[in-house]
């Protein structure tokens, strides 16, 4: 069965032929438009930077926290004084 005449004369064979061709894609008239989606502060790399503003801080307050933890607020450790077999409550 032969498919039935279009009366408007569109055929979608035609259409995407001339879209996914290379003369059409190189005369892109969004194509400057879009340009600055990937330039400048709009790069790949820069947006990944922005992702964790404050990760670059908080890690170095961690780990200067964590040094004046251990060098000024250090427990000390007693293990002679536990009996290793009776844990950690006395036996009666």
């Amino acid at each position: 069965m032969a498919p039935p005449n279009n009366p408007t004369g569109f055929s979608m064979k035609t259409f995407t032929d001339a879209a996914t061709s290379t003369q059409w894609r190189a005369k892109d008239p969004w194509k400057r438009n879009e340009a600055w989606r990937y330039t400048g502060p709009f790069t790949r790399g820069n947006r990944m930077k922005g992702a964790f503003p404050g990760f670059g801080i908080a890690v170095v307050a961690f780990t200067g926290y964590v040094i004046v933890e251990q060098l000024f607020f250090a427990k000390d450790h007693h293990a002679h004084e536990h009996d290793e077999s009776a844990g950690h409550h006395k036996a009666l």
